[in-house]
């Protein structure tokens, strides 16, 4: 019999041998085949065979791939599954990516590359501050007061450390217990190197050898106990990483220089002193393993600041807000305002969600989410976003999104996906990673061999020295964490400069961009459009014909629809019924009115509402579109008898950015649903050359494909529903954050405050993490290239050098620790010009 199962886990080929040679050895399995793409195993049994038991079989073999039955839920543990832990947010992840987006939700190490998981900084625990008692820690209030218990004042309660400064602790503390123990080991071994040593006046080399066996135990049994355990689950697993090089190179110095006190007169004499004692490197162990325990502390203080820009945003969060209810205004938890809810919020304040106001005027700060100094000036009805920071003056708002749907969570979400996702530039250090480690321990075992045969006396000792030298200065996590260090720092910066990046590929794609296509209205313009004039007939009045063009549109979403409804309340304008409303994308809306027929849209929408167009009506159209106005016709009927003219400024940014994207060499194209005069209107101002007018959805997705075929990298900027196929076709969409959610959704980038400076910034930005990348994939490379032929003895025939097994240590140690370095001046670079 045939059982199809989905795995999860794999990411790569050798993922995929790994697992279908697991399958294969479970009792009673004919054949098992595994398709890496589907994620699925295929597997021929003789009779049924339990699911645990393959189950079991995978867990045995390491743990991080699952196996179930297509359509039921996987295991919790191997899930994205987000958890509230006693540890921090409960939601971890490899810093190399080794599986991809999988997170956990418990803090160890990756079970590929051994490495510690950091934690993803988000919104999910609550911010809600509580109060204690000093005295009896039980007692948990949400408010201020006095414990029920003694009566003494609750003070507010400390928030638990993160896992991630949790882990650091530990490896400090462990890092100054390894030194403590190590120093001593080294002051021992290195006094050998003195005439006459004093230390031998007190006790023998081999009791002193004695000594620093004693004082390593802590260090290696303790300390750095971890790393062993590493490297053997990446050999029985056979991910090998850099802790099996550590494990090995320590491990063999460790155990040599232990059987050389038990047993001296098994080795050769080249291996022992003119005292007869073997030469121990119980220091080298203890000085190789201290100081990859330092290049973990460090990196881990490094890692810590690769998210600045996530925890940043996290303390704009607010944990109060006032709730107006029967105009009693209450301070309440972030967590009890729900949708609806009518607050209050005074100057200086944080806004507490996102929504609308409803009464007075401010000025909002809202440079830490869209990376624009200057505040903006807000009125009744404009939106006002959870984390930015009102101005001098109080106002009412109603809250519209709270919880995970607010503005500054969606961000967060955003930057923590983007962070954990990979770029295709990866793949080619993950090619060379695959082969990494089995090749240095080649070397490895040549280079013994080598010195062995050819290398002075003490040849076994050279040769012994140099081989450890080899596996310990090699480090393929500095190859590991040259993509993912700056893909997670530069979406960082984005985010904090009001670009949003949804995953890894897009900032490498957009750094090869060719081709811009840029809708007009919501990109070009300011996506407000305002009435200015609205044309009759002899036979309709004004008003009467706003009250037709007010109720088509109060059942449309389109932005000019907004504009019309705006004007008519101003107007006291009373919408009337409309029956078979029918939005007709990219042309219009039509519907039945007092049993007529009415159409509202451009040119084409007459002519699909079969309109006939008076030429009177239509010359005074193409006066005001050539102006740069956008016109809709109204039709009863089969006949046009008006008009409303619409009027969109273009944004402040708009040409100057355009500018400057045509200044690096990207062809800007304008495609919009508006007709030919109004676009060769805003063409001409924007010192466009290139742009089409009319364009329904099919047609912009059509152009994108033809100028992809042409060979062009293409990206697309758009805000509405009908840019949407095109963004998603584009090699890079890009959705204004003032736009529709089927827009940023269709989209890879999204600019916070919807104006195209936002694109200057995001080519800018790739540009730099592109480059950031290059170099540490160059140093990596470099690092490791140089670094093993002169651990390996090259440098010895020409100038007598040789590298300590220690200094190897070192220089391993601080090559992680360089790459990230190199990765945090992501931190600092400018995106806005």
């Amino acid at each position: 019999m045939e059982h199809t199962y989905h795995i999860h886990g794999m990411t790569c080929n050798g993922c995929r041998t790994h697992v279908e040679q697991t399958l294969s050895k479970v009792s009673g399995v004919t054949k098992a085949s595994v398709d890496l793409d589907k994620a699925e195993a295929t597997i021929v049994m003789d009779a049924n065979i339990p699911i645990e038991i393959f189950q079991k079989a995978l867990a045995a073999d390491g743990g991080h791939y699952s196996i179930h039955i297509p359509g039921e839920h996987q295991h919790p543990k191997e899930t994205n599954t987000k958890k509230t832990t006693q540890q921090g947010t409960g939601t971890f992840y490899c810093p190399m990516h080794c599986e991809g987006d999988k997170t956990y939700d418990e803090h160890g190490d990756c079970p590929v590359c051994g490495m510690d998981l950091v934690e993803e900084q988000n919104l999910n625990v609550s911010n809600s501050e509580q109060w204690t008692c000093p005295m009896h820690p039980e007692v948990i209030r949400d408010e201020p007061g006095s414990c029920p218990i003694c009566e003494m004042d609750l003070v507010p309660m400390q928030p638990d450390l993160s896992a991630e400064e949790k882990s650091y602790k530990k490896l400090l503390k462990k890092f100054w217990l390894a030194f403590g123990f190590t120093l001593p080991i080294f002051i021992i071994a290195m006094s050998e190197m003195i005439p006459n040593n004093p230390l031998y006046d007190l006790m023998e080399q081999k009791w002193w050898n004695w000594v620093q066996f004693i004082l390593s135990i802590p260090v290696v049994f303790y300390a750095t106990w971890m790393f062993f355990q590493r490297a053997y689950r990446s050999i029985k697993t056979w991910n090998l990483n850099m802790f099996t090089l550590i494990g090995i190179g320590a491990g063999v110095a460790w155990l040599f220089s232990f059987f050389g006190m038990l047993f001296p007169d098994f080795f050769p004499e080249q291996f022992k002193t003119t005292s007869g004692a073997v030469h121990v490197y119980f220091e080298a162990a203890s000085v190789i393993l201290t100081l990859v325990l330092m290049g973990q502390v460090l990196e881990a203080r490094a890692h810590s600041q690769t998210n600045t820009a996530v925890k940043e945003l996290l303390k704009l969060a607010p944990n109060k807000a006032i709730l107006v209810v029967n105009g009693q205004e209450n301070e309440v938890s972030i967590d009890q305002i729900t949708k609806g809810d009518v607050l209050r919020v005074k100057p200086g304040e944080k806004i507490p969600v996102d929504g609308a106001i409803t009464e007075g005027q401010t000025k909002v700060d809202e440079s830490m989410i869209s990376g624009e100094p200057i505040p903006v000036s807000k009125t009744v009805a404009d939106k006002v976003n959870s984390g930015t920071i009102n101005g001098n003056q109080s106002f009412l708002m109603v809250a519209e999104k709270v919880g995970n749907e607010t503005l500054l969570s969606q961000i967060v979400k955003m930057v923590n996906d983007a962070s954990r996702s990979r770029a295709p530039i990866q793949n080619l250090a993950d090619k060379v990673s695959g082969y990494f480690v089995p090749v240095v321990v080649l070397i490895s075992i040549i280079t013994f061999v080598v010195w062995a045969i050819w290398g002075p006396e003490p040849a076994y000792v050279f040769a012994l020295v140099n081989a450890i030298a080899v596996l310990i200065i090699a480090c393929p996590c500095a190859l590991g964490l040259a993509t993912p260090m700056s893909i997670m720092v530069g979406v960082g910066t984005g985010a904090k400069n009001g670009v949003l990046i949804k995953n890894a590929e897009a900032l490498e794609v957009m750094n090869t961009v060719d081709t811009l296509i840029i809708d007009k209205t919501g990109t070009i313009t300011e996506g407000k459009p305002t009435v200015e004039n609205i044309g009759v007939t002899s036979d309709f009045s004004e008003d009467e014909l706003l009250k037709y063009i007010v109720s088509l549109n109060s059942l449309s979403e389109h932005p000019l629809a907004a504009a019309t409804l705006k004007y008519g309340k101003e107007q006291h304008i009373e919408a009337l019924k409309v029956d078979k409303f029918n939005a007709v994308t990219g042309k219009g809306v039509e519907g039945v009115i007092d049993n007529q027929k009415v159409a509202l849209g451009n040119e084409k929408m007459m002519a699909y509402a079969g309109a006939n167009m008076q030429q009177e009506i239509v010359e005074k159209v193409i006066s005001y579109q050539k102006e740069g106005k956008t016109v809709s016709y109204v039709s009863i009927g089969t006949v046009v008898v008006g008009f409303v003219v619409i009027r969109d400024k273009i944004k402040a940014t708009s040409a100057k950015a355009i500018k400057a994207l045509q200044d690096k060499g990207i062809a800007v194209i304008m495609l919009t649903g508006d007709n030919q005069e109004t676009a060769a209107a805003v063409a001409k101002e924007l010192h466009l050359a290139d742009f089409k007018a009319g364009m329904l959805p099919e047609d912009k997705l059509n152009e994108v494909k033809k100028l992809q075929n042409q060979g062009h990298i293409v990206a697309m900027a758009g805000d509405g529903i009908n840019d949407a196929p095109a963004l998603a076709q584009s090699n890079v969409g890009i959705a204004m954050g003032t736009g529709t959610d089927v827009a940023i959704e269709s989209a890879m980038i999204t600019l916070v405050k919807g104006d195209l400076h936002g694109i200057v910034k995001a080519r800018s930005l790739s540009e730099a993490v592109m480059k950031n990348i290059k170099q540490n994939l160059f140093f990596a490379l470099i690092y490791n290239t140089v670094g093993i032929p002169i651990a390996a003895g090259v440098l010895f025939p020409f100038f007598g050098m040789l590298l300590s097994p220690m200094i190897a240590a070192l220089a391993m140690s601080f090559s992680s620790v360089s790459v990230i370095a190199n990765a945090l001046r992501l931190k600092n670079v400018k995106i806005d010009s």
